[in-house]
């Protein structure tokens, strides 16, 4: 006859814990996994979209390009010591910020301003250039220009110490600093780039967009021009796409079609880029380029400002090979001016 277990003794399992320590163990785990799922949402990125498992397509941008004109070119390159007379002369040589630009536009113009650097370090744009720019365009007859970027550094740091809040403030333009509300979900059928939180709010009310940025050297993709300047505009965390560089910069064409791009080559950051740090790793190459195709464009920056081989610039072959653009620069129609 099997004996009794006593009232106040907990039975024991076979593996030789107690109901009470069993009971236990469940319960830790449960406030285990119930932690996790805390901390997962924790992490989680609003408005950020896994292909596959998103609810909801995002959205895709217009395009802000002009109608090809065959009569005009669609490049420029203009040799000078000072920005604001060697922009104007750039855009001249296309034809004036008339072409672009018409009375009561809004103007979007995305600088790079990545990092919290000074101008003399040629890592950022430069607020010379953004004055220069600003000034052609509200005499084009714009009503409004919205300034923005998603730097990697604080914004109100980056925007500050670039030099660009003072011509912002200056100039009356509206400089807008990322917030998470800023955000919305971007649906592109890019090679690597398909749903992704996008900085969208500059451009809700913007008609034209213009690309402002230096001509620098870049550690993971080799430079960094006017197609590498709209990763700027992406969320969440965009540094995980840096193991496929070169194809997702290839689909920033494919993302935004702007009216106009700007290529400051006047100081160029030869070497240790994107932040750079050192006077002596900047080059005074006297130029600006600008144009419609930002491929052309930053063909020509990496080849005759950074002075490197071409066929290392994998995304711009991979644009080219896209229709997205034309690497091979001298295709396009453009005029060679002296400021």
């Amino acid at each position: 006859m099997p004996k009794e277990i006593p009232k106040n003794m907990a039975p024991i399992s076979q593996d030789g814990i107690t109901r009470r320590e069993f009971v236990t163990r469940v319960g830790a785990t449960a406030a285990l996994m119930a932690g996790s799922v805390i901390a997962a949402r924790s992490l989680w990125q609003p408005n950020h979209f896994v292909p596959g498992f998103e609810k909801q397509r995002g959205l895709q941008l217009p395009s802000y390009a002009l109608a090809l004109d065959k009569l005009l070119p669609s490049m420029a390159i203009a040799h000078g010591e000072a920005h604001e007379g060697t922009i104007r002369a750039a855009i001249g040589a296309l034809g004036g910020m008339g072409r672009f630009i018409k009375r009561g536009d809004v103007v979007m113009i995305k600088p790079n301003v990545a990092f919290d650097r000074p101008p003399a370090l040629a890592a950022t744009t430069h607020p010379d250039a953004l004055r220069a720019v600003a000034k052609l365009v509200f005499e084009a007859g714009a009503s409004k220009i919205i300034v923005a970027d998603n730097p990697i550094n604080s914004p109100a740091g980056c925007f500050l110490k670039s030099g660009l809040t003072a011509v912002a403030s200056e100039m009356n333009l509206e400089l807008m600093y990322p917030a998470l509300k800023h955000f919305s979900p971007l649906q592109l059928d890019g090679e690597i780039l398909k749903n992704w939180t996008f900085f969208h709010e500059p451009f809700k009310n913007a008609n034209k967009v213009i690309g402002l940025s230096p001509c620098k050297d870049h550690n993971l993709c080799h430079a960094s021009m006017t197609t590498k300047n709209w990763y700027g505009l992406l969320g969440g965390r965009r540094n995980q796409f840096h193991q496929h560089i070169h194809s997702i910069v290839s689909d920033f064409p494919l993302m935004m079609k702007p009216t106009l791009v700007i290529l400051d080559g006047i100081n160029v950051l030869m070497s240790n880029g994107p932040t750079g740090g050192r006077l002596s790793d900047v080059k005074r190459m006297s130029t600006i380029v600008a144009g419609t195709d930002m491929v052309a464009v930053d063909s020509y920056g990496y080849t005759h400002l950074l002075e490197r081989n071409l066929d290392e610039l994998t995304y711009l072959h991979k644009a080219t090979e896209r229709n997205l653009g034309n690497c091979n620069w001298k295709d396009s129609f453009y005029k060679e001016v002296q400021a």
